[in-house]
């Protein structure tokens, strides 16, 4: 029985897999203020236009360029593993398979666009790079990436998971980035709003704003703005999980598997996993693929489909996706990464394609799930990993109830050596669910109203 599956250095993918190519119904095109599309020049001040090409494309594979791959090397190809502890556990006859991004430097999947998008900018000339970070794996892995490619990173930091996730920030710290709790003073719309809501815990939209506006109001022209999920390059970076995946399960004798599993807050690394499935999918493979997201957050499970801003101050293009509401500031959960009021525009077009069944939970259920791997498998993972664990584990209990021998692959996005509190947390009884209230729902999206309706229009093959 292999537990450990390794994939030869020489068998690491050379090319990103873009899933804009093959979409039955296409991705529908970011909007301005005036509500037409936006031309990759107004983009400009944002993000270098190397990555912009990178964000309209529709070519189905994008070579990896062999200064990123080299920076790769240092922890990739991830292994595959078998969760056979968790399996016997269980006493499940499903092989439950997990593809391990926990090795990475920072300890996530986070890095694999990070380098990309440093490299890129590098390469362009930019000699700073701002953005903002949730629970810190994403703010983490910018400042690893840029430290190794010699930019200066400025990272702005949900400030609940800046109080929560004190090493966090050391950890970019030491990769020599300066981390600020958002809200701040620093900014123009971080004052703005502690002057509205001083005890604010933040989120990321109004981390995204402060971010941006740092960016772009570099008189020299040298900074720019780095997104760690949601966008279009940033699925297409994250692609090597699944296409490692993929070669590594043909290595175990299985063609493909029956469930993709991975968790959802922005997108990135759910669909760093499944998008090559989803391409599967397209072309006739029967994949049930599950995006997990937390019900104190239910961006695709009660959001509404529209086009939205991705920040709170409205900088953003407008992108069609699931949302609840670019005003929406969810509840302190200790998975931070998952509490973002969007969805990446890719997965949602593929939700509306009926590509995706995406389910949501409670935070203890996710616990729960995080106990018993950690107890099984050994491994501590991060609050957001758990909800994938968890929805592993009901497919895999329900294999039993069936008697099927199902293949589920998930992805371990990250451990959670750096979340311990909210581990202290659950253990003392201290953490409670909360399901947003449907009053809280409509009021959030409120700010929809007005806005450009994406199409609906779908294949219906799905």
């Amino acid at each position: 029985m292999d537990v450990k599956i390794p994939l030869s250095e020489k068998d690491i993918p050379k090319q990103w897999y873009n899933l804009a190519a093959d979409l039955p119904s296409p991705l529908q095109p970011p909007l301005g203020p005036d509500g037409k599309p936006i031309t990759p020049d107004m983009l400009a001040p944002v993000f270098p236009m190397n990555i912009i090409e990178q964000e309209v494309s529709t070519q189905r594979w994008i070579d990896i360029p062999q200064e990123i791959l080299e920076i790769l090397y240092r922890w990739r190809p991830a292994p595959l593993r078998r969760a056979v502890y968790l399996e016997k556990y269980l006493k499940t006859p499903a092989k439950i398979f997990y593809k391990d991004e926990s090795t990475s430097p920072p300890g996530s999947h986070k890095p694999n666009t990070a380098v990309a998008q440093a490299y890129y900018n590098k390469v362009f000339g930019i000699k700073k790079i701002t953005t903002e970070t949730g629970a810190g794996q994403w703010g983490s892995a910018l400042a690893f990436a840029c430290k190794l490619l010699g930019l200066e990173c400025k990272v702005y930091m949900v400030r609940i998971s800046f109080d929560q996730k004190p090493f966090r920030k050391l950890m970019m710290q030491v990769w020599g980035a300066k981390c600020i709790a958002s809200p701040s003073d620093q900014t123009e719309f971080g004052r703005k709003i502690l002057k509205e809501m001083p005890d604010t815990p933040g989120s990321l939209g109004i981390a995204i704003s402060e971010a941006i506006e740092d960016a772009v109001h570099d008189k020299t022209g040298q900074t720019r703005y780095s997104l760690g999920s949601v966008l279009n390059h940033v699925m297409l970076h994250q692609t090597i999980i699944g296409l490692e995946a993929k070669k590594q399960l043909k290595m175990v004798g299985i063609d493909k598997p029956d469930i993709v599993i991975g968790c959802a807050g922005g997108g990135s690394n759910f669909a760093g996993l499944s998008f090559p499935f989803v391409q599967d999918k397209i072309n006739g493979a029967d994949i049930e693929i599950i995006p997990v997201e937390p019900k104190a957050c239910p961006t695709m499970t009660r959001g509404e489909f529209a086009y939205d801003h991705g920040d709170t101050a409205c900088m953003t293009p407008l992108l069609a996706m699931h949302t609840l509401g670019h005003a929406f500031v969810p509840e302190p959960i200790h998975a931070g990464g998952l509490r973002y009021h969007g969805m990446a525009p890719l997965v949602c077009q593929a939700i509306v394609e009926g590509l995706l069944t995406p389910r949501a939970y409670h935070q203890l259920k996710c616990y729960e799930a995080a106990l018993t791997w950690a107890n099984t498998e050994g491994f501590i993972c991060a609050p957001e990993t758990s909800h994938a664990i968890a929805a592993a584990i009901d497919e895999a209990v329900k294999a039993r109830e069936e008697g099927k021998e199902k293949v589920i692959l998930f992805n371990y996005s990250g451990h959670g050596l750096m979340d311990l509190t909210g581990y202290d947390a659950y253990l003392s009884g201290k953490l409670a669910d909360y399901e947003l209230p449907e009053d809280s729902l409509k009021k959030s999206t409120a700010c929809l109203k007005g806005l450009p309706k994406p199409s609906t229009k779908k294949s219906g093959k799905w």
